[in-house]
């Protein structure tokens, strides 16, 4: 073997064996990211956007939907940071007095049902509307003003806006949003409203792979058993120890390169 040719082959760790093994390992790096592994990578750009995502945004990305969607604003949140008064002031949502009933679906939490892909036919003639409340003051805020025919839940999720990244179920309303036309087949128009923020698309992608199931399920039941057996999955991922020895150069590629 030549010098270059040897130089060659010890930048890329040398060795038949080795490259073979480099192989394997980026293939194991390209498997399907954990819950844990995609919170971990998104964590930065969620702080990176933290201090600008209320007034920036990314254009240019889904279909803006032809269904209304609306609000109820209880004026609880920080006007500066709130996601639906942003949406407000782009046009993008139509805001509704208590008292006033909306005749599409309604995420609220005195919902029974989840939302599922049963409620597709709801939005797409009536659209979905949302309410603009602090999960601290539940206990105070008047849903009985806030009518509709089909009050919805949202199962399982984790939250991406800057307050609350991270957090299951804290989502803001610009993430409800998005979720319940993600899982009712609506996905360029969630991807529409996500890209009206910096930080929107980290949303997506953090719950990519439980969007998905959710989006397949049939039935509001079925919902709920995706989002159980998801939950103890993740669970029994966090608590396995970590083993990285398949990262590690074997004792037979070690002695190659020193060759």
């Amino acid at each position: 073997m030549s010098s270059k040719q040897r130089g060659k082959g010890n930048r890329r760790g040398g060795g038949a064996s080795n490259q073979k093994q480099y192989r394997n390992v980026k293939s194991n790096r390209n498997c399907e990211r954990s819950f844990a592994q995609r919170e971990s990578e998104l964590a930065s750009d969620s702080d990176d956007t933290s201090s600008s995502s209320s007034e920036h945004d990314i254009e240019g990305h889904g279909t803006q939907p032809d269904f209304p969607v609306a609000m109820w604003d209880l004026n609880h949140c920080d006007p500066k940071k709130c996601s639906g008064r942003k949406l407000a002031r782009l046009g993008l949502i139509e805001n509704l007095r208590l008292g006033q009933k909306f005749a599409g679906l309604t995420l609220s939490p005195v919902g029974v049902h989840c939302v599922s892909p049963l409620d597709r036919e709801i939005l797409q003639s009536s659209g979905c509307a949302v309410i603009d409340c602090s999960w601290a003051k539940l206990d105070e805020t008047p849903f009985s003003r806030m009518k509709s025919p089909h009050p919805r839940l949202l199962p399982f999720l984790v939250a991406a806006n800057p307050i609350n990244y991270g957090k299951p179920c804290k989502l803001s309303c610009v993430e409800a949003i998005a979720a319940t036309l993600y899982i009712c087949g609506f996905r360029s128009e969630a991807q529409w409203y996500m890209g009206k923020f910096s930080w929107g698309h980290s949303f997506i992608e953090l719950n990519e792979s439980l969007l998905e199931r959710y989006a397949a399920c049939k039935s509001s039941e079925e919902i709920l058993e995706v989002q159980n057996s998801y939950i103890n999955e993740e669970q029994i991922a966090r608590n396995q120890p970590k083993d990285y020895k398949e990262f590690y150069p074997t004792s037979s590629s070690s002695s190659e390169d020193d060759e």
